[in-house]
C-alpha cells in the first residue's frame, strides 16, 4: 500500500514540475536570478533531478548513475525540452525503484546516512518527497515572480 502511495505522490509531482516549467513564457528566464533569489528555477530543476536519480538510481536501483552536485547549481541554459525529458526518465527511475522495493526493504536501513544518521528507507523516501514538494514550491514563485 505505501509503495503505491509514494509512487503517486511522486509521479504527481514530476508532473507538476513539468507543468511548471513549462508555463515559463520565456525560457530564458528558467535560469533568472535576482536579488535573494539565487537559485534559479532552472538549476532547482537539475537538483532536483540529480537527487532522484542519486538516492533513487544509484542507490536503490543501483543504475550506475554518478551525481556531479555542483553541476547542478552551475550548469545554466539546459533546454526546456531538454529538463522536460530528464523529468520523463526520473519518473520512470522513481517508479521503478520504489515499485521494486520489497516491504522488507522499506522498512530496512536506507544505504547511506542522511544527517550522519542511520535511517529507514520507508523514512527517507518521504523526507526525499517533503524535499521535493519545497523546491517545487520555490519553482513556483520564481516563474510567478520573475517570468
Amino acid at each position: 500500500m505505501l509503495k503505491e502511495i509514494l509512487i503517486q505522490i511522486y509521479e504527481r509531482e514530476l508532473n507538476k514540475l513539468k507543468t511548471e516549467i513549462n508555463l515559463y513564457t520565456n525560457e530564458a528566464n528558467l535560469w533568472l536570478t535576482d536579488k535573494e533569489i539565487t537559485n534559479s528555477a532552472g538549476n532547482l530543476t537539475l537538483h532536483l533531478l540529480g537527487n532522484l536519480n542519486h538516492f533513487f538510481g544509484a542507490l536503490l536501483a543501483k543504475n550506475g548513475y554518478l551525481r556531479n552536485r555542483p553541476t547542478e547549481f552551475t550548469d545554466k541554459n539546459v533546454p526546456r525540452e531538454n529538463l522536460i525529458e530528464r523529468i520523463d526518465e526520473a519518473i520512470e527511475i522513481v517508479k521503478s525503484a520504489i515499485a521494486n522495493l520489497t516491504e522488507e526493504e522499506l522498512a530496512s536501513d536506507y544505504p547511506e546516512t542522511f544527517q550522519e544518521k542511520i535511517v529507514k528507507t520507508d523514512f527517507f523516501i518521504v523526507h526525499l518527497a517533503t524535499h521535493f514538494s519545497y523546491h517545487l514550491g520555490q519553482i513556483n514563485y520564481h516563474r510567478r515572480l520573475l517570468d
